[in-house]
């Protein structure tokens, strides 16, 4: 089942952020974000709920220390992904 992606303003903040220090790193970020619409489970997100202050989040692994922060939310009738934060595991929790 795919996903839409929604993009919050932070996310597009971080994202931007990112790719200015990082800009190698953005076919890697897209094939992320491909992959969390077309199937969210897959292994090598490493998909994971979120507890303490971030309790109804979720995050994914879009490298080696750099995490997707989402929420599920309703989109024009269907399950969609918001996308929070991007960022080093520091960053985001």
């Amino acid at each position: 089942m795919t996903r839409t992606l929604l993009r919050s303003p932070a996310f597009g903040r971080d994202l931007r952020k990112w790719l200015k220090s990082h800009p190698d790193s953005a076919a890697s970020i897209e094939s992320t974000l491909e992959q969390l619409s077309d199937d969210i489970s897959h292994p090598s997100l490493r998909t994971h709920k979120l507890r303490g202050p971030l309790t109804g989040l979720w995050a994914c692994s879009a490298g080696y220390d750099l995490r997707v922060v989402f929420e599920y939310v309703e989109h024009e009738g269907a399950e969609a992904i918001l996308l929070l934060a991007l960022g080093t595991h520091d960053q985001v929790y």
